[in-house]
């Protein structure tokens, strides 16, 4: 692939953070949106603070998550953790309904899907998470769960995006699709890049 295949008015995106983050999760969306499409990136946290990954690897944010200063987002990725699955998780519905509301991208990974769900985001929608008993098992009455799709790759339904764990490679494409639409011979490369891989092993 080219070096930025689109250098049209960068599209900004934020990645949502929480202690505990999955590292696996958000690198290749984030090297890829901001590499091959011309993207801006932001690291936010919900209260603007550093925060450790599974490796160990501590984070510092650009931004926290208030709404406020997060409005001229495009796009919005939450990364998993098992953070977001205790009895009290961080509250960032304020900002992925922000971002909704205005028509942009919300993606959730993983635990992230929780975020989502939370949220309100997923009802009428079309999505995916950890596995059926996996996502009610944590939220058994969330707004949605009749559409919830048991699949292993990530899920679009308008512009919400969601994807297990197991799917950084399809979370990452599928995200960028509903960002950036109009790419389309940049986003068959990217899905032709990753499905190379997989067809070189035995």
């Amino acid at each position: 692939m080219q070096e930025t295949l689109y250098m049209a008015a960068a599209k900004t995106i934020g990645f949502v953070f929480v202690q505990g983050y999955a590292d696996w999760e958000y690198g290749l969306l984030a090297a890829s949106a901001v590499e091959w499409f011309g993207a801006k990136a932001f690291s936010l946290t919900p209260d603007g603070k550093p925060v450790i990954g599974i490796s160990g690897f501590t984070l510092t944010p650009d931004r926290s998550t208030d709404a406020a200063a997060n409005a001229d987002l495009n796009a919005i990725a939450v990364i998993g953790s098992d953070s977001w699955a205790v009895e009290t998780p961080p509250d960032v519905s304020a900002l992925l309904k922000s971002v909704a509301e205005r028509g942009g991208v919300v993606g959730g990974i993983c635990a992230g899907t929780l975020a989502l769900a939370r949220s309100g985001l997923l009802q009428g929608q079309k999505h995916t998470s950890n596995g059926r008993d996996w996502i009610l098992g944590h939220l058994p009455n969330y707004a949605g769960a009749d559409l919830y799709q048991d699949v292993p790759h990530a899920v679009a339904d308008d512009r919400i995006v969601t994807a297990p764990g197991s799917a950084p490679g399809t979370f990452a494409v599928t995200f960028l699709e509903a960002l950036f639409p109009d790419q389309k011979q940049q986003l068959a490369e990217m899905r032709a890049l990753i499905s190379r891989e997989y067809a070189g092993s035995s």
